[in-house]
């Protein structure tokens, strides 16, 4: 009987480390797996169900090495919801193949697809193991210290935040407020990373909105104008999906967009806000939504992040050679003064569909700072971190 074969599937919003994890995975199938085929789906399920899977086993050391700092999805991505007409062409595709491993780069929706296509297996009697590897910049996966790709977003949020604080500042009456939009539909760790170099009331941000909080609009028109009154200029953060005490997303209050997944996609509540900040206090206030940016700068990329990525993909196959399935790889935080972490596993059901949303000791204040202990958390996951520059006045 031929040895089994490997497929790979990247899925959801590409992070600057996703190919790492994929390069990880190729690296320990070959050591591993020596006699075996490696495929990618081109555009994930899509190319899974289309028969699209570009053979990947003979890719070369150079193209290797190139694929673990670039930008976006290699293999293509996707957010197809799997659909039960789905499953015969899919299995065809693997039997076709002699697929009998699937890794499946992604977050809590991919935990999803990962117990269905699994499922469906087990129904089938096709012998197929399923091992996820963990990717969100959202860090919003449950089970897991925290995710692949959210360490170097993280990184790009939170010196963005002292940047577009100093613009504002150097540009005076001219546009002396910000409101900056960041990813995290469902959770706020995005927007609590901009309080990373905050040291003290002056330094940015001065309000950060998250998910988790009900943004009250007065609140925040008063903690903006107090800022600006105070330091001559103001920047609030907020998550793309803040919402209102009612439990309306802050806008319209219908999607423009929704996904496969059931995922509704609102006008920016950062330019209603901002109109909303200069009718009140009388200056210009810029609104910025830096969008795939934060997620796609390489040089933002995180050293930790880049290390951590690679580790997943490598220990999601060393799980698959010691015949464990319907898992996903988790990142387990040492208890040190150092940082260190190691890897472990969830089952695949503890996580589908699953959000993890920030504690209340890592909650945002008013003022737009966070606690000690959640930049503390924070800190080890975004890299080197920059000497803080000096103010002048």
């Amino acid at each position: 009987m031929p040895p089994k074969n490997i497929m790979v599937i990247q899925s959801g919003g590409p992070t600057a480390v996703i190919n790492r994890s994929l390069s990880g995975i190729m690296r320990a199938s070959r050591q591993l797996y020596p006699e075996s085929r490696i495929y990618g789906a081109d555009h994930g399920m899509e190319g899974l169900i289309s028969g699209k899977i570009p053979e990947l086993t003979n890719i070369s050391s150079i193209a290797l090495s190139s694929l673990d700092s670039a930008p976006g999805a290699a293999l293509g991505s996707t957010r197809h919801k799997l659909r039960e007409e789905d499953i015969k062409p899919i299995f065809d595709t693997l039997d076709h193949h002699n697929i009998g491993i699937l890794h499946i780069i992604g977050g809590n929706d991919s935990a999803l697809t990962g117990v269905e296509i699994s499922a469906a297996a087990r129904r089938s009697g096709y012998q197929l193991q399923v091992v996820n590897v963990p990717k969100t910049i959202d860090n919003d996966l449950v089970m897991t210290d925290h995710c692949p790709g959210y360490g170097s977003t993280a990184r790009f949020i939170s010196q963005a935040t002292l940047g577009v604080g100093r613009d504002a500042l150097a540009m005076g009456i001219a546009s002396p407020i910000t409101i900056m939009e960041v990813m995290g539909r469902d959770a706020g760790w995005i927007a609590a990373s901009a309080s990373l170099y905050k040291r003290d009331g002056r330094d940015p941000p001065h309000f950060i909105g998250v998910p988790e909080l009900p943004f009250e609009e007065e609140s925040f028109l008063i903690q903006i104008e107090d800022a600006y009154r105070r330091h001559g200029y103001a920047v609030a953060i907020i998550s793309e999906n803040i919402r209102g005490p009612s439990g309306s997303v802050i806008g319209k209050s219908d999607p423009w967009h929704i996904d496969d997944f059931g995922h509704p996609y609102f006008d920016s509540p950062a330019r209603i806000l901002a109109q909303k900040v200069t009718e009140r206090i009388g200056v210009r206030c810029r609104y910025e939504k830096p969008g795939t940016i934060q997620r796609s700068l390489i040089d933002s990329t995180s050293s930790t992040d880049w290390a951590e990525a690679h580790i997943v993909g490598k220990a999601a196959v060393e799980a698959a050679a010691t015949g464990q399935t319907d898992i996903i790889v988790t990142l387990e935080r040492a208890q040190s003064d150092k940082y260190t972490s190691r890897t472990g596993s969830s089952p695949l059901s503890n996580v589908a569909g699953k959000v993890r949303i920030l504690p209340d000791q890592y909650l945002p204040k008013i003022s737009g700072d966070t606690s000690t202990e959640f930049k503390q958390y924070l800190e080890p996951l975004v890299g080197k971190t920059l000497k803080y520059p000096q103010r002048l006045l």
